[in-house]
Formats: structure tokens, sequence, C-alpha cells
């Protein structure tokens, strides 16, 4: 069993490596002065990547022969040193290193995902509690029936809330989605508004992430993710399972729009801006976890690498106070 060493956060200038990485991309066999030569953009658990080039001899064949073995999501054992180009690091190798494909009975799977902040079983006890302090007996119907349904509770503990930006991590999504609960039930406090729907909605805004996101060696999105997205997915889903169980049409209605409006602006790819408060509030709620989240975690990714106050950051197109 090969365990990972560093992550590709921690890596340096200079440093001669012997570790495992996750294949997040495979580009370019083609010829070079010496030889052939072959790109791959690998990944871990610090939600970066890093640029990894083997430079091969002449023997066509054979350095085809490596390039082919490997493919995207297979874990593989490197030797190489780290070096600089274009300004980001890279691993530099060449046919006296070490390049290996692991089996799925070498490594941990969990070395290549971040660990939960907290523990999934109490996270998803707080979130069935607040299923059962529901009124309204048809919202609290079709949320009992979600989430006692073994096969979404069981990967609702597990699964990340995003790719890269936040949450990305074991129990992301219901860390999440627990955030959006806590927030929306401080705005019922302050402003006495439904908290049947608050809870319904913050429970379910994210529910089309189970079918838009998978995990194995590393997060990314699937091909109806990509195509569709976590709010149609999503729809879809809640739209079946309420005909099924006959959830009166205006509860449909306004939960369904909570789930369509959660992005809140049209910008946000939102196909419906919020039309009532509680559609308003899990907006809201949405946006403070998931930027939260987001900035923190790019500070956590910059503060060790630099000496400056500030670090640009690029997705936000803004400067970040890291102190």
């Amino acid at each position: 069993m090969f365990k990972k060493k560093k992550r590709i956060s921690e890596l340096k200038e200079g440093e001669i490596i012997d570790d495992i990485f996750v294949v997040k991309l495979k580009r370019d066999f083609k010829p070079y002065v010496k030889g052939f030569s072959f790109r791959l953009f690998l990944s871990d658990a610090s939600g970066q990547s890093l640029e990894y080039v083997y430079w091969g001899d002449r023997n066509e064949a054979e350095v085809k022969a490596l390039f082919d073995k490997v493919s995207e999501d297979k874990v593989i054992h490197i030797t190489g040193s780290v070096g600089r180009y274009r300004r980001a690091l890279q691993i530099s190798a060449n046919n006296r290193n070490l390049f290996e494909v692991l089996k799925e009975d070498e490594f941990d799977p969990q070395d290549f995902i971040l660990p939960p902040n907290r523990d999934v079983d109490i996270m998803f006890k707080e979130l069935l509690s607040a299923v059962n302090s529901i009124k309204n007996k048809d919202i609290k119907n079709l949320l009992q029936n979600i989430f006692n349904d073994p096969e979404i509770s069981k990967r609702m503990k597990k699964h990340p809330g995003g790719i890269e930006i936040h949450h990305n991590r074991y129990g992301g999504l219901l860390e999440h989605t627990l955030e959006i609960l806590r927030y929306c039930l401080l705005s019922e406090e302050f402003f006495k508004l439904n908290k049947d729907y608050l809870i319904a909605g913050s429970l379910l805004h994210d529910i089309g992430k189970l079918e838009e996101l998978s995990m194995g060696t590393r997060i990314k999105g699937t091909r109806q993710g990509q195509l569709l997205g976590h709010i149609v997915l999503g729809i879809s889903f809640l739209s079946k399972r309420m005909e099924t169980l006959k959830t009166p049409k205006l509860i449909q209605e306004k939960i369904l729009h909570i789930i369509t409006s959660h992005h809140g602006l049209l910008e946000y790819g939102s196909p419906k801006e919020p039309m009532f408060p509680e559609a308003l509030a899990v907006h809201l709620a949405d946006m403070m976890s998931s930027k939260l989240s987001e900035m923190q975690t790019f500070i956590e990714k910059v503060k060790g690498n630099t000496e400056n106050d500030f670090a640009y950051y690029v997705r936000g197109r803004k400067n970040i106070f890291l102190d």
C-alpha cells in the first residue's frame, strides 16, 4: 500500500520527489530534439494541479507504451525533480526516473480527497432532527421520504459540495447544507419567516449535486452535471418525488422556486430571481456559506507561500488580506 507523502501545495522548487498523484489530464505525446515526451496534469487533496513532463529517449514505442498505460483518474507513483516553468512549479522526469500506474488496492482513495471538517454521522443526525421539526405534514413527508432513503443518506454523508472552489471535501455537501440551514434559522428568528419552507429549501437546494458531481480518486463533474447543472437536476429529481407523493401543488411550486432561484441573480446562472422572503433567505445563506468558504480556502492555500499582506485572487478579481 502506497501512502501520499506530501501535497502539491507543500512542494518547493528544487525538491526531488518520490510520491503518488492522481492524473487529472494527459496531453501531447510528441517528438522533441532528444526523443519523445508527454505531459500530465496531476492533482491531490490540496485541490491544486501540477504539470508533469516526461522527457523520454528516442525509443518511440517504449515512451508511447508508457503514455498509453496511464489515463485520467489513475493514480501513479513517480520520481522526478521539481522545477519552475513559466512561473509555475513543474515536475520533470526522464527514463531514469520511476513511472508506474498503481492498481486500486495499492493506495487509499481518501489520500486524494480532503477529509470532513466534522463527523458526518453527527452532521446527518442534525439534518434529520431539522426534518423531524417540520410542522407541515406534506413538507415533512417529502423530506423524510428523501433523506430516509438509504442510498441518498449514504451519498449525502460523503458527497463533496464542489470540485475546487468551496466545500470540496468528503461530507462537504452536508456541511454546506447545514451552514445554510443555520443562517436561515437566524433569518426566521429575525423576520418571522415560514420555518418549514426555510428548512426544506436549505436541505434541498443542492440536492442535484448528488448527480452533478462524482468522487473517486478526485472530485469531478459527471456528464449530465456538465450538460444540465445541479439546479436542473435537482428540479427534475424533486418534481418526480413530489408527484409520486402527491405533494400539494402550492408546496411543490414554492419549494421548486426556492431551488430554481437559489443562485439569486440571472448572471449567476439562476433561472429565476427569488420572489418571496424564504427563497431570498436561502439564496443569501447560500452566498454566505459558499463565499466565506471560498475566501478561507484561498487564504489557506497562499498564506504559507508569501510574506505579503495581500494576495490577488483571480477568480474573484480582487486582493485578499491574508493577516
